[in-house]
């Protein structure tokens, strides 16, 4: 029996808090009556305003005075105190019930805070918990089935020419192993890049070691070493670059520009690709212009989506080059500087850009 009292005492909050707060009114009561009890008495007794007998009298009603308005002041307490802690603990119910569910493995509906206190504020932070839970869940889920996609083709290739080449059906030439070769670094491409991305996504919650990057030296570096790839295809670079410093990693930096730049020319159909590079009042921005496939006004807020495709039943010979996942790096690294990615497009010409902090001057 005081074992289940006990199970009661420490699973019952509501009942703890009325328990404590009962006991602390009734000592304060207790200690308030009984000093105005003595001191009446002591008054009556020491100008012997009534004699013995009346005086015993008085005492006692004033006992019993005492006891009564005790009893009643702890009664109406302990009603007023447990309707209002009830109040408070029933959003905190609704929270823990919510957490069992998440625990559960089921993402709750979001709760509506009924005030703006400390128990509002921790419902609100609690439904973005759970919204972003939600969400990393989903991407989850999604990322592992867009993985499986990507794989899928060209390993069915690579193991359908191997298993013909292995058995005799078929003989090995100089355009087969050309194919071969090209779904193998097209395999080695896509895990270098979920590699970037998975590093850089770890080192959200990781404080970055930022420098001081003088941004126009090393967008001229960037510029210079895809020189050799514009001559190839025809394909001319025009840059108009500003002087500024930004904070972030030089590392990342140009892993950004780089990746900005393959996918321009990658799906470039124009003559030209223009970069430039302008100091702003609180950031730097870059921009990588030209003439490409089509991109329709509502896909430009998905490309930097993790494999995401802007037709994916049209398949193309260079959509095999690509990984889906170059824009995705962009934008995690972009961010985690503390920058801002996007897309501006009328369709044919496209201008992807990308903000990031400027080392602000002490004199403003």
């Amino acid at each position: 029996m005081h074992i289940k009292h006990g199970m009661f005492w420490r699973k019952h909050l509501t009942m703890k808090l009325i328990m404590v707060n009962g006991l602390v009114i009734a000592v304060v009561i207790w200690l308030a009556g009984v000093s105005v009890k003595d001191f009446a008495c002591m008054v009556v007794a020491q100008y012997e305003l009534v004699g013995e007998e009346k005086s015993r009298f008085f005492n006692e009603t004033m006992e019993f005075y005492l006891w009564r308005a005790s009893v009643l002041a702890i009664l109406v307490a302990a009603v007023i105190h447990y309707m209002f802690i009830r109040k408070i603990l029933s959003p905190l119910k609704r929270l823990t019930e919510s957490t069992r569910l998440m625990i559960e493995g089921h993402y709750p509906k979001p709760i509506e805070p009924k005030s703006h206190d400390e128990i509002g504020q921790l419902t609100q932070h609690f439904n973005e918990l759970a919204k972003k839970l939600k969400r990393t869940e989903e991407n989850r889920k999604r990322l592992l089935s867009n993985i499986s996609h990507e794989l899928r083709t060209p390993l069915s290739n690579l193991n359908g020419y191997l298993e013909a080449l292995s058995s005799g059906v078929m003989e090995g030439n100089r355009e087969l192993y050309q194919s071969l070769l090209e779904e193998a670094q097209y395999l080695t491409r896509l895990v270098e890049q979920l590699h970037h991305l998975t590093v850089w996504e770890a080192r959200r919650n990781i404080s970055l070691d930022q420098t001081e990057i003088k941004i126009h030296e090393l967008l001229q570096q960037t510029i210079q070493a895809f020189q050799l790839e514009s001559e190839k295809k025809g394909v001319l670079l025009d840059a108009s670059i500003q002087e500024g410093v930004v904070l972030g990693e030089e590392d990342g930096i140009k892993q950004v520009m780089n990746n900005l730049l393959k996918n321009a020319f990658m799906y470039n159909t124009g003559k030209e690709i223009r970069i430039t590079g302008k100091r702003e009042q609180t950031e730097y921005r870059i921009t990588v212009s030209n003439m490409g496939e089509p991109i329709p006004e509502e896909a430009c807020d998905l490309v930097f989506e993790r494999f995401y495709r802007v037709d994916p039943s049209r398949h193309r010979e260079k959509d095999r080059y690509g990984t889906g996942l170059g824009l995705a790096i962009v934008k995690e690294i972009v961010e985690r500087f503390g920058g801002k990615v996007g897309l501006q497009s009328d369709g044919r010409k496209h201008t992807f850009w990308v903000t990031l902090p400027i080392k602000m001057d002490k004199g403003g």
